[in-house]
């Protein structure tokens, strides 16, 4: 299943992925699998679909149960991966994805530091 999202994503099928994510919350599981995948267009797609989805109250618990699995790639060994998943729990913006981004915040990447500095005040700034 996750190889044909990401395949589908890379092909520009992302409206129709959205669909399937609304009637199947259990594919949000799949977000920190699709995000580590090595095409930048399947990482776009997952952040685009997170930003689509994210608004509709019948997902929000589903994307946010899917934190831990996001929250992983912030000790991948591609710094772009890691960069990736820290601006995703940014958007995300569950207050749970904190302590997951302090852990990255000395992070040996410039970039990645930058990008989890980012999400961190994304999420306090939403407490606040």
């Amino acid at each position: 299943m996750n190889k044909m999202i990401a395949d589908h994503m890379e092909d520009g099928f992302l409206e129709n992925i959205i669909s399937m994510f609304r009637e199947d919350k259990s594919l949000f599981q799949l977000l920190g699998e699709l995000l580590s995948d090595e095409r930048s267009r399947v990482r776009i797609g997952v952040v685009a679909l997170v930003e689509s989805l994210q608004s509709e109250e019948a997902c929000r618990d589903s994307i946010q149960a899917a934190i831990p699995g996001i929250a992983i790639l912030l000790d991948d060994p591609n710094p772009v991966i890691r960069g990736d998943a820290a601006y995703l729990l940014g958007i995300i913006g569950h207050p749970s994805a904190l302590q997951y981004l302090k852990n990255a915040l000395n992070d040996e990447n410039d970039l990645v530091r930058e990008s989890v500095s980012d999400a961190i005040g994304e999420i306090q700034a939403s407490l606040n």
